[in-house]
């Protein structure tokens, strides 16, 4: 195995365009060192990020947030400005692992792991989140929910790699938030997660909404359906019922030793009508 800490994302581009062999990226390393060490995956070519310029820094933008792919949660949550920003995004962050853990996990490694239950990227698809990717062909900017296209694949191609998560500016009277159920109290694997990110105008109506849900389908679920039932409503009981319903409709999960079918079904509407309680007080202010 080649270990390379290249200092410019040209250089990073140009070493993984040129591996003969598999190669991986390395930001914080809590999903890839250990599927190394079980011998899920050999990589002929490591590249460590983490030097080159702008992968560790929060800095705001067009009124919202660029967060560097080697941006660690902790970082994240040390950030004021960021939490007040987008608290769902970095509460669901937040949920990644141990103290330990939080010192190195990144969104960026959090979404290219490509895990369908990878708590980040539900409160990153609800917040509109968009990642800036570079590789042989030049940069270019992608919705978060463009990134998985299968349990432990992305559409990045050959030479690729994101460099930063950017979370666009919030609109005023906009709130998010990010829930997860898990059998255990901390540290596990969510069964199903829900983001949620609306805003509303001077008279409380719902103007905007999106919805993304987790660990129930292969990918990440950008649920339309459930964000029309919030949209032109005070997102009263009968709005809510209604995005649950849609959320629940939208489920597309697996019997596993984690979850029934329908016990991920059902969770998932009861996650949703929660979580917007929680972005709705947020907006509320």
């Amino acid at each position: 195995m080649i270990y390379e800490v290249p200092e410019t994302v040209d250089s990073a581009v140009a070493l993984l365009s040129g591996a003969t062999g598999s190669a991986r990226i390395l930001a914080g390393g809590t999903d890839l060192l250990v599927q190394m060490k079980s011998g899920v995956v050999e990589p002929d070519l490591v590249v460590d990020i983490k030097r080159i310029d702008g992968m560790k820094s929060i800095a705001q933008e067009d009124g919202g947030w660029r967060i560097g792919a080697a941006v660690s949660g902790a970082e994240m949550g040390e950030h004021q400005a960021l939490c007040a920003a987008w608290p769902g995004v970095v509460e669901a962050m937040e949920l990644i692992g141990s103290t330990q853990v939080q010192g190195r996990a990144t969104l960026a490694g959090n979404l290219c792991n490509a895990s369908p239950a990878a708590d980040s990227v539900p409160a990153m698809v609800a917040a509109g989140a968009v990642v800036r990717v570079a590789g042989p062909d030049g940069v270019r900017d992608i919705p978060v929910e463009e990134i998985p296209v299968k349990p432990g694949k992305t559409s990045l191609g050959k030479g690729e790699f994101v460099t930063s998560v950017f979370l666009p500016a919030r609109p005023v009277n906009s709130g998010d938030a990010y829930l997860r159920f898990i059998p255990r109290t901390e540290m596990d694997i969510a069964v199903v997660g829900c983001g949620v990110s609306l805003t509303l105008d001077e008279a409380g109506t719902c103007t905007a909404a999106r919805v993304g849900l987790g660990a129930v389908a292969a990918t990440v679920l950008v649920v339309e359906d459930a964000a029309a039932a919030l949209i032109g409503s005070k997102a009263d009981d009968t709005a809510l019922d209604k995005m649950a319903a849609a959320v629940s409709a939208a489920c597309k999960p697996i019997d596993d030793k984690r979850g029934t079918v329908a016990f991920r079904t059902h969770v998932a509407g009861v996650l949703a009508k929660r979580a917007a309680k929680i972005a709705l007080a947020r907006a509320q202010g």
